[in-house]
Parts: structure tokens; sequence; C-alpha cells
């Protein structure tokens, strides 16, 4: 999860090379997360600074490390943030040692990961993944050959869907595919990409709607990966400017994936020295033979469809007060059919977007889809407390 809620206690004022950190979980489900503390919090309940030392998490119930990953965000050499892997019980409450320094314990075993690249070989998509999901878009290459008129392009800034059934990273292992002459387009095992995305939203993309007609950017024309590894994944995506009624608009995203989640998170951010009327997000309805479901309270809607042979659910999770309206909009007009979430422009811009399919396993049917969305809404609108002081 990214959602966390943080108190800092300060019970004495030593020097120690050692933290704890407490964690509340509020819900009766159980919660498999991972937990991200601030270095400068870190910093300032050990009194010193931390450079290149090595960080080690041990759950105290079990005396084993758990799996780290340290994220600078900004580029500039110093660690920002600490992210480590939690699993805990309903209403369990469990406690973690931050150790700065080596350790004689053993680190875990992990081959499970997150990864997002950019991918010039084929034209500039940019794509991403975890254990469960993975996911693309496409860039100014893929644009200029569309507007050119010329083979191979890609004009759209929705998101596409790229259905695995393993739990090994594929994007690399799918392009090379790509490149030596096969297609990922083909399940050999690992799955492939039938998803239609078109001049769609995709699943989460986003734009505004006036007069019936959604208008939305074009592909990205720059990115920055701010970090990938075992547990997350953060990359940025700049639009250029474009129209919506008098509004000219800059858009720009950060897009994060976590290990074990079916969703990635979107934080968009527009900017306009005119008043953009209202911001949707949706997922494409196809040729509308799927069912749609809202749920208004909890925060999530979503679209069960089959495709070939298989059911898969798309949805999106929003926090419930950031949400203005949830609609249908049902054309004959290709790639137009969507389930829409509208935002009030002038607050925050933050969802959660994702999808299950049924040959990953895992989730099988259109209940075990709802069911899953509505306890994965239950634990955005509830984080998990985390309070960090000194052993």
């Amino acid at each position: 999860m990214w959602i966390l809620s943080i108190l800092i206690w300060f019970p004495i004022l030593v020097q120690p090379d050692s933290a704890v950190v407490r964690i509340e979980n509020q819900l009766d489900l159980p919660r498999a997360e991972v937990i991200s503390i601030k270095v400068a919090d870190l910093e300032k309940i050990l009194g010193s600074k931390i450079g290149d030392e090595r960080i080690n998490v041990q759950d105290l119930k079990t005396s084993k490390l758990v799996i780290t990953q340290l994220v600078d965000l900004n580029q500039d050499g110093i660690v920002d943030e600490l992210l480590f892997w939690s699993e805990i019980g309903p209403k369990e409450s469990k406690t973690y040692q931050i150790r700065i320094g080596e350790s004689n314990l053993e680190e875990p075993k992990e081959n499970l990961s997150t990864f997002a690249r950019f991918v010039p070989e084929r034209i500039d998509d940019i794509a991403w993944e975890n254990d469960k999901v993975a996911f693309r878009t496409y860039g100014p290459e893929a644009q200029r050959l569309t507007d050119e008129g010329l083979k191979g392009g890609t004009l759209t800034s929705g998101i596409d869907a790229w259905l695995k059934r393993v739990d090994y990273p594929i994007i690399d292992r799918w392009y090379q595919k790509h490149i030596d002459g096969g297609s990922y387009h083909k399940d050999a095992g690992e799955g492939y990409d039938p998803y239609h995305v078109g001049d769609s939203r995709g699943i989460g993309g986003i734009g505004v709607l006036l007069c019936d007609s959604l208008y939305v950017s074009k592909n990205f024309i720059d990115y920055k990966i701010l970090t990938t590894g075992k547990l997350r994944t953060i990359f940025q995506l700049t639009y250029a400017p474009w129209q919506a009624g008098q509004a000219r608009i800059q858009e720009s995203k950060i897009i994060s994936i976590d290990r074990g989640s079916q969703f990635f998170k979107m934080e968009i951010e527009l900017k306009s020295s005119e008043k953009i009327p209202n911001v949707t997000a949706g997922i494409t309805l196809h040729e509308g033979n799927g069912v749609t479901e809202i749920n208004r309270s909890q925060g999530w809607i979503s679209y069960w469809e089959t495709i070939d042979d298989a059911g898969l659910g798309t949805g999106l999770v929003i926090a419930p007060k950031l949400i203005k309206s949830v609609f249908e909009k049902r054309t004959s007009k290709k790639d137009q059919s969507h389930l829409f979430v509208s935002f009030d422009p002038k607050k925050k811009i933050n969802y959660y977007a994702g999808f299950a399919w049924q040959k990953a396993g895992e989730i099988q049917t259109k209940k075990e889809w709802t069911t899953h969305l509505s306890e994965f809404s239950q634990k955005v609108n509830s984080p998990l407390r985390v309070k960090l002081a000194l052993k």
C-alpha cells in the first residue's frame, strides 16, 4: 500500500544506532504492504545523519530481517525514504527494529520485484510491472509515426494492460520476443497482450469531458525513472500542453507500483491559466459486452469482461472524498465508451488503477474481483498506523 499514517515519538535524547517502528492494523483483514519511512524522520529520532551506512529492518516477532529498499526520489545521491515489507494480521500490531550498520542476520532471499523502463527498441513505450500485473503507455516517437502516417505508430495517452500469469518479470522477455520476430500478442504460457486501448483511456487514463466530447493529451514527451526495486517502482511522465475548451493544460503524472498489488497508483498534476472544467479518469468498456459495477461509498468502479476465453476485471479505487461523480458513457464512437470517475480539478487527483486476469489463477470470478476491490478500498481508506520511536 502507499498511504500510511505516521506518528513520531521522541521518548529520550540519546544517539543510538537503532529505532523501532510499531505498526497497527485497524482492519479485520490481513495485510501485506510496503511501509515507507522518511529518512529525515529516522535521522531526527537517531539524532544523527545517515550516510552510506547499511540499513536493516528486523521483524521482532520472527527475529528475521525483512526486505528493504532505499529510495532517492530527487536523484541527488541522498536517500529520502526507507521502504520495507510488512505482513500483519487482522487487528494486529507488530514491531520492527531499524538498525544502522551491518547485521549478522541472513538477508531474506527474494526473487519478486517491481520494474519500469523506457523501451526504445519498441519505438518508445514505457512499461512497468510487479509480480502480479504489467502495464505500458506510449511516447513521442510512436506519436510522430502516427502523425506522419507511417507504419508502427500509436497515438494515445491511455494505459495498456499486459496480462501476465507468472510472478517473475516479463517486460524485457516480451520485448525481446518482439525483436526476435515473435509476438507478445500470443500466449506461450506467461500471458500475452490482447488488451485494446486505441483512442480510449484504457485502464486509468484521464481527460476533460466537454459537450459530450473527451479531450485528452497525446503521448508523453518526457519521462524520469525515480526508483525501481524489490518493493516499489516510481516514475514520472510529462505531456505536451493540450487544449480542453478555453483551458490549455499542462499535465504531469507520477506512477508507482508496489510489490504484491493488482494496482498502480496515479498522482496527477494539471496546470492551466484558465479554469479546468473537470477531470475524468476512465476504464474502457471496449464493445460494451461486460458488466459494470459502482460502489461510490467505498470508492471503486469495476468492469468485468471476457477477452478471448478468460475473464478480466478492471477497476479504479479512489478515496470517496475525492470523487465528484461516477457515471457510464456509452457511445457508438469507437473507443469512446467508458466508466468514468470525475474529480474536482482544484483538489488532489490521486487514484489506483489495475486489473485481475482469470488465467493468472488468483482472482477467478467477477464476485472475487469486486470483493478484492472492496478490501483494497478499505486498506486505502484505513492506512496502517506507523509509529517511529527510539528502541
